[in-house]
């Protein structure tokens, strides 16, 4: 009997940061990794989910995460179409108030942070077409990987194997939606020899003129890694990832806007809002067996990311003497290093710690220009004018941490652990002008961030557990780089918040899956909330106390050898215990953004050569779009359909499909502009759509 997962490895919620990938002997069994020994997902002590890179590509446009996760329970991704904005993605509520990226979550691809260390992340630079697996963690423990980790996602991409393989895939779908990649892979030996290498190597474009008005995007991605086996100890592993992408933005729509037309885009038409971002990194990994009980890893990364944004900021709000335009124009450069120890022995009962010290820093240049030219006295929108805002701001972080396991008895074990996180943060204004002074200032925030859990093995198939823990946010750089009315200067009022969150979990082998159930409670305190969200420029201030309690239920079952069903069920109830409204009373109201009912179900036929099929149906309660609850988003439901033929023909595999995407053309929201002050808060979701694929691979035996 197993369990169906991945075919790696996956996230370890049993460590801190991440941890190097072991290979399990049967490759068709799920393994959490806590090097060199693995742990099932049944096994660990805390809600944790693991998505198959396989899966992902299965007749997939390979463009979005929004495409693949459904399944994951807690976690809440709304597409927005808009790639100047990036996916809307939140867990367990943590998340839900980003107007732009990714927030409240942390991020990783193959061990480099997608999240600066102020807590602000992207999804631009991960590869799908190069995927081996995605880790999703929620609750207590994810709180260990420090600032803004309300959960964490790890996405690792292939490690080359034999025999060398070269792959070419295309799709083609609706509002001119264009997807290519190549991709070659392999590796000289096993992997066990000193010299031995291996490698995989990925490059896509995507194209779209967008399914509004106004939001065409052009993409480019390219993702290395090369793994050199130095000796029998020892590992060094080089990771490479550039994207560039080119945005419109097609911004929020008023109620009445998205009713009537839901594909204009008025204002990004009239300002021209777009975005051009520019992201290159690379990393170094190496991994050393010391003793046959001890390991040493150092992981070290540096990355530089341009970006600039014209916002839709009319003329007359830019001319107060403390406004800072309407364009962004940011430069960023970031490293950092993560140096751990782990350690397997005994002390009375068979334990194991890992220690380490991370180490992150980002240097921002952020200027800021008028975004018009004057043409006979009117102002021609979308062109960079004069300069508004310039400052220097740095941001840091120091975090030592450790953690145990401590296997009590046959059946018991506990996990505990504990990390200091240290942030700092530094800002220099350079822009100082009659009416507007000088803005620097700098700030620091610290906190013990504990957590532990007990685990019961009730029997070899079922395993409950109950863990606890303490985590806590910072706001990032571009949440106190603005004041609400209007005003200048950073917002260093804006304090971190902090919450303690209590979990209960059962895991239970059914036949040949596995079955998940989890309820859990977050307290907030001086939670981050929007304060107001005007013309791409959103300001934020705390809002005392909030509360989330939640269930989530899990099903990951096969069938045969082809038959697949994988069902997810979240109920989240988050809500204010403060007054947070300027007016009104808004305590016991909802917190924006977030969907109180979450489900998804897919079922599939899914042999390895011949016909394929598949559906997938997906549903989202209604969300409040403000404070006050006074605006909503309807509750929606969705369903997919997809079929296919793989075939093989000597050393090649070709595999083409087609699907249908929304196919009773539901009209809905696909995502909602928290708190946006001029009441566009709704982003329209496309009707009925369509796509082929083809994908053509060639091994070189």
């Amino acid at each position: 009997m197993k369990i169906i997962t991945v075919r790696r490895a996956a996230l370890s919620a049993l460590l801190l940061q991440l941890i190097p990938v072991t290979h399990a002997a049967d490759s068709q069994t799920m393994i959490v990794t806590a090097s060199p020994q693995g742990v099932s997902e049944l096994d660990t002590p805390a809600a944790v989910s693991v998505v198959n890179g396989d899966d992902m590509r299965q007749a997939a446009p390979r463009i979005n995460l929004s495409e693949s996760l459904g399944a994951v329970p807690g976690l809440q991704v709304q597409n927005r179409q808009n790639y100047a904005q990036d996916l809307q993605l939140s867990i367990r509520g943590f998340g839900s108030r980003s107007t732009f990226g990714v927030r409240g979550i942390r991020l990783y691809v193959d061990g480099i942070p997608a999240t600066m260390p102020d807590g602000q992340g992207q999804t631009s630079n991960i590869d799908i077409n190069s995927i081996d697996h995605v880790d999703v963690l929620r609750g207590p423990f994810s709180a260990l990987y420090g600032n803004s980790s309300g959960g964490v996602i790890n996405v690792t991409t292939q490690t080359g194997q034999q025999p060398t393989t070269v792959e070419a895939s295309s799709y083609y779908g609706s509002y001119g939606t264009w997807r290519y990649g190549l991709k070659a892979s392999g590796a000289t030996g096993d992997g066990t020899q000193a010299g031995d290498v291996d490698y995989t190597v990925s490059s896509t474009r995507f194209t779209t003129r967008g399914h509004r008005d106004h939001s065409g995007t052009r993409k480019n991605l390219a993702n290395a890694k090369l793994g050199v086996r130095i000796d029998d100890a020892s590992k060094l592993t080089l990771m490479f990832n550039s994207v560039d992408v080119k945005a419109d933005d097609p911004g929020g729509l008023t109620k009445a806007e998205w009713r009537d037309k839901p594909r204009q885009a008025p204002r990004g038409e009239q300002f021209n809002v777009r975005k051009n971002l520019k992201q290159t990194q690379a990393g170094l990994r190496y991994e050393r067996a010391l003793t046959a009980n001890d390991d040493l890893s150092v992981m070290m990364y540096a990355g530089e990311r341009q970006t600039t944004q014209y916002q839709s900021i009319p003329m007359a709000a830019q001319k107060k003497p403390t406004h800072a335009g309407g364009v962004i124009d940011l430069d960023r450069h970031y490293q950092g290093i993560d140096t751990r120890w782990t350690h397997r022995g005994e002390l009375l009962v068979p334990m194991t710690f890992t220690t380490g010290l991370d180490y992150e820093t980002m240097t921002e240049q952020r200027r800021g220009y008028e975004n018009f030219h004057l043409v006979n006295g009117a102002p021609d929108y979308g062109h960079k004018g004069n300069l508004r805002r310039k400052e220097r701001n740095l941001m840091w972080n120091v975090d030592p941490y450790l953690q145990t396991q401590w296997q009590l008895t046959d059946k018991l074990s506990l996990d505990a652990g504990v990390r200091y996180s240290s942030v700092y943060f530094d800002s220099n204004d350079h822009y100082i002008r009659p009416g507007n002074g000088d803005d620097s200032g700098d700030t620091s925030y610290h906190k013990w961030l504990p957590a532990g859990s007990l685990k019961y093995a009730i029997n070899d198939a079922w395993n409950v557990y109950a863990s606890a823990g303490r985590g806590f946010e910072t706001p990032t750089i571009n949440e106190l780089s603005y004041r609400s009315n209007g005003e200048g200067g950073l917002n260093m009022n804006l304090r971190p918040s902090t919450n303690t969150t209590v979990e209960v979990g059962s895991k239970t082998r059914i036949g040949n899956g596995l079955f998940s159930a989890a309820l859990f409670k977050t307290d907030t305190d001086n939670e981050i909330v929007v304060d107001s969200s005007e013309g791409g420029r959103t300001s934020y201030k705390n809002a005392g106390k909030t509360r989330r309690r939640g269930a989530e239920l899990a099903l990951d079952q096969q069938f045969g050898e082809s038959w697949k069903l994988k069902a997810a069920w979240t109920w989240l109830d988050a809500t204010y215990r403060s007054n947070v409204c300027n007016t009104g009373n808004c305590n016991g109201h909802r917190i924006p953004g977030i969907a109180r009912n979450m489900g998804y179900a897919s079922f599939g036929y899914a042999p390895d050569l011949g016909w394929y099929a598949g559906s997938d149906i997906r549903y989202m309660s209604g969300i409040m779009a403000n404070d006050a609850n006074s605006a909503r988003a309807p509750s929606w439901t969705v369903v997919g359909l997809n079929t296919g033929y793989k075939f093989g023909a000597g050393n090649w595999v070709m595999d083409v499909f087609s699907r249908v995407d929304n196919l009773f053309d539901r009209k809905y929201a696909g995502s909602v502009i928290v708190n946006e002050s001029q009441g566009r808060y709704y982003e329209s979701a496309p009707g009925r759509n369509y796509g082929v694929g083809l994908s053509v691979s060639y091994q070189f035996m």
